[in-house]
């Protein structure tokens, strides 16, 4: 029966997306000049879908069967955009997409002795649409081998975008939990589920379709992003989640087979009125304190220069004898611009270590666009807990990109470095002013404020065309210390030992290469090589 409404809508090469909801079967069709009549009384000219009342149970392997056919022609479309799009703001040692725009990192894993890294990408445009998850995998998490496509939007399920999620491990399998988002009809009705797709090698993954099928009674259908965890015995999914009454809370369900999944409660009354989305969560030990990560949107900041909804921060967590979740003492992971949806995991040797979206979600017109491309991960952060300060400092193997150091001088001068990738140590005097990626127009600068004891980041003098352009924080110390890793358009500032981090991506010419400091101060300073991020024949692209 499936095959004839097919037909009507031109054939399978007509069709773009299967849906199925509430006994209806929903066909979205690239040209409609190609509808047979019966078809074309159903159309929905906004969504270019037909749709079609079947009124029972939809033959499920017949719709896996078509998924198929629309995967083949995805993957076939992708095929071309595998080279990257040359740019003089391109890393040289951070992921980033060779066409099209990327999100959120995924499924950040070690999973038989390899790493893998998963991210949010449209391919085809620097917009957000329609979401795959690329793949890549490391031995060393400095150099990355692109692989096939994990997962791409074709199913009746996930159809609308492979929103984020995560991965688990077990002996047997590599299991990727994800969120299916479908649109559907004229008013662009939302539908999310929890899905999940397995793969034997690591590679290649099959979709089982979702595992969560329905929402939680009083919340609306922006629910997504699950993070799974072992909480004893038990495996716990949590889902980020907006109340009705447009309050972001989180959702868990527990379940003791990884498959079959039972809905607990929303958390989150405890933290009141705050943001009315929350995002990306993540929970983990860190020296013995249950911390849980998420993105509020919405929630107030605490400066003028921050104006942004999207915000990244992590709680003191904590779980009752009768296994339920409390949250307490939001702070900032991040004090930059361009942090948001991190995700952690844990290495063999028990590092808790952290990546992130260096981006945000409304802000897509950067000058990397002009050349085909948007927004990168941040580098890889090593977390700890020391006396209750979450401290974030880069992981050790990104020392294998150091070059030869060299130490050197400033006193109210300047010096050419001669690259923007690059990682540099000083420790400044309140009242020092240090400017990098500068040339006679351009610089972002550091001012430390004495009056106020404020640091304050200023990319206003650069080609940064929408975004906030300051952002400030407050400091205690006498002096302030800062490792500054660099990439050619990103900084990110680790202060005072990783208490504090700042990450942003800064546009500048390709000759803005000097440094410069009103004050005086020593430096540590290596240029860094590139990574090899690319092909399996080791030819180093940026992905």
């Amino acid at each position: 029966m499936i095959d004839a409404y097919i037909e009507s809508c031109g054939g399978i090469n007509n069709v773009n997306r299967i849906l199925s909801s509430q006994g209806r079967l929903i066909v979205e069709v690239d040209n409609s000049d190609l509808l047979a009549k019966s078809a074309l009384d159903n159309y929905c000219v906004t969504m270019s879908q037909v749709s079609f009342e079947i009124g029972h149970n939809i033959d499920s392997s017949k719709l896996i069967q078509l998924g198929s056919e629309i995967r083949n022609r995805q993957l076939h479309a992708v095929d071309k955009l595998t080279s990257p799009q040359k740019c003089e703001y391109r890393p040289s040692w951070h992921v980033a997409p060779p066409t099209g725009l990327l999100n959120d990192p995924n499924g950040f894993i070690c999973h038989q002795g390899t790493y893998h890294l998963f991210y949010q990408w449209y391919p085809f445009e620097c917009v957000h649409k329609d979401k795959y998850w690329a793949h890549l995998t490391s031995t060393d998490l400095v150099n990355w081998e692109v692989q096939p496509l994990a997962l791409t939007p074709s199913d009746w399920f996930d159809s609308h975008g492979v929103f984020s999620g995560h991965a688990v491990s077990t002996p047997d399998q590599l299991m990727l939990y994800y969120t299916g988002n479908v649109r559907i009809g004229e008013q662009r009705d939302r539908q999310t589920t929890q899905c999940l797709a397995i793969s034997k090698d690591g590679i290649n993954f099959q979709k089982l379709g979702p595992v969560v099928d329905s929402l939680p009674a009083g919340v609306t259908a922006h629910f997504r992003d699950p993070k799974v965890v072992k909480i004893g015995d038990v495996w716990w999914m949590l889902v980020g989640a907006q109340r009705e009454d447009l309050l972001g809370r989180l959702a868990v369900y527990k379940s003791h087979d990884l498959l079959h999944w039972k809905f607990d409660k929303l958390y989150g009354d405890d933290l009141g009125d705050f943001g009315y989305m929350w995002e990306c969560p993540d929970l983990f030990e860190l020296n013995g304190q249950l911390i849980a990560v998420i993105g509020p949107q919405g929630i107030q900041s605490c400066s003028r220069h921050h104006t942004v909804a999207h915000h990244n921060g992590f709680l003191k967590a904590a779980i009752s004898e009768q296994g339920e979740l409390s949250l307490s003492d939001f702070k900032m992971l991040d004090h930059g611009f361009d942090f948001y949806a991190p995700q952690t995991l844990e290495t063999p040797d028990g590092r808790r270590v952290l990546t992130a979206w260096m981006g945000l979600p409304d802000e897509i017109n950067q000058p990397t666009v002009d050349n085909g491309w948007l927004h990168q991960l941040t580098l890889l952060r090593q977390l700890t807990l020391v006396d209750e300060k979450l401290i974030q400092q880069p992981i050790k193997e990104l020392e294998a990109l150091r070059s030869t150091l060299e130490e050197f001088e400033l006193e109210y001068s300047s010096r050419d470095l001669k690259t923007k990738a690059f990682e540099l140590h000083v420790e400044l005097e309140w009242g020092s002013k240090l400017s990098l990626f500068k040339d006679s127009e351009n610089e972002c600068s550091i001012l430390l404020d004495k009056s106020s004891q404020t640091l304050l980041l200023d990319r206003s003098n650069t080609l940064l065309r929408e975004g906030d352009c300051i952002r400030e924080l407050k400091l205690d110390s006498e002096t302030v210390s800062f490792q500054i890793l660099a990439d050619n358009s990103s900084l990110e500032i680790f202060i005072n030992g990783g208490e504090f981090v700042m990450t942003s991506r800064v546009f500048t010419p390709e000759r803005a290469t000097h440094l410069a400091l009103d004050g005086k101060a020593k430096f540590l300073f290596w240029p860094l090589s590139s990574a090899k991020i690319g092909l399996k024949d080791n030819n180093p692209i940026a992905i």
